[in-house]
């Protein structure tokens, strides 16, 4: 293994370092493992909580600012926050309207945010949940019943998070979030495995000439495993799976998010975007709106996953909203 640490132990406390370090917009407490914007909460407005298994960078902590999420917390390495994690940054962020949870389907996850919600209950802020399980590769998996929460996670944190600071109510908030999950899908194919610091090797095996066709985002097995092939017939698939489970009608806007997940190059993920493109467009699908890089990684795993939403107006109005944060900014 090589990578870039001071030990395995330290890990995740100096990232957490180097992010504060980076990024004086954010309050970072290292100790607790809590992000959250630097600003005190608006009064009124709703709070955004989201978190997960760090290794997934930018997610969760890059989206913590204006337009999308309030705080974050990250676990360790693909490991969910603990529930008085969660409650810490739940009461940093409330300001009397009530707190959102974006919830990846992961079942530490669910059942970690469940208990948070729970104290927080306890201590008079109301919590909605909204759960991300937008892969269709797989029903069930390693560490989820029914399907996973991946790519489609960044669009309800955008979404949502424009919603609240537009000054909507929680009800409201939770609501546009799970529609934005309900209309996407997302699917994922593997290069290779991933390393993490503490393992110290890969996670699993994969020959040269083999992809992992359905991988999660954090090594899971997906459908099959089978020799690699061109790009255009793996971006077929994954449309087709995709397109079959959530069909968009010709004449349909689709906003698309292609993602690295983490070790494969720019150029690479421009050619899936083209293909993608191109194949949407025989359908009579237009792209509407568009993201290409890494947004929701698997630490060193070369990947690609796509993910497509149909959006209608409002979806589309707030998608637009200003948003400014570490790993997402525009019209600010």
């Amino acid at each position: 293994m090589k990578k870039f640490l001071n030990s395995a132990e330290t890990f995740i406390p100096d990232v957490l370092a180097g992010l504060a370090a980076g990024h004086p917009e954010l309050q970072v407490d290292v100790g607790q493992r809590v992000i959250r914007r630097a600003e005190p909460p608006r009064p009124g407005k709703v709070g955004l909580v989201s978190g997960g298994g760090s290794g997934h960078e930018p997610l969760h902590g890059g989206f913590v600012g204006e337009g999308m999420l309030d705080a974050a917390c990250p676990g360790e390495v693909f490991t969910s926050p603990v529930p008085d994690q969660i409650l810490a940054a739940t009461k940093a962020v409330d300001a009397g309207a009530g707190v959102v949870f974006i919830v990846k389907n992961y079942t530490g996850d669910v059942l970690n945010f469940e208990m948070a919600a729970d104290l927080a209950g306890d201590d008079g802020i109301a919590v909605e949940t909204v759960l991300v399980n937008d892969d269709v590769a797989v029903e069930d998996s390693t560490w989820t019943a029914g399907r996973r929460g991946t790519g489609a996670t960044v669009l309800v944190e955008k979404i949502a998070g424009a919603l609240a600071e537009q000054g909507a109510d929680a009800a409201a908030v939770a609501a546009i979030g799970r529609r934005v999950n309900d209309t996407s899908r997302s699917f994922a194919v593997a290069l290779t495995p991933c390393t993490t610091p503490a393992a110290g090797k890969p996670g699993f095996e994969l020959p040269d000439d083999e992809i992992e066709i359905g991988v999660g985002i954090h090594g899971e097995p997906g459908r099959r495993r089978e020799k690699l092939r061109p790009a255009r017939e793996i971006v077929a698939e994954a449309l087709g799976v995709i397109l079959d489970d959530r069909p968009i009608d010709p004449g349909e806007r689709a906003i698309v998010l292609v993602n690295g997940m983490g070790a494969t190059p720019l150029s690479e993920l421009y050619l899936v975007f083209g293909e993608v493109a191109a194949a949407l467009e025989v359908r009579g699908i237009r792209i509407a709106r568009n993201l290409v890089g890494n947004y929701v990684t698997s630490l060193d795993m070369a990947g690609v996953s796509i993910t497509v939403c149909a959006p209608d107006d409002e979806l589309i109005r707030l998608w637009d909203a200003p948003v400014r944060t570490p790993a997402l900014r525009w019209g600010v």
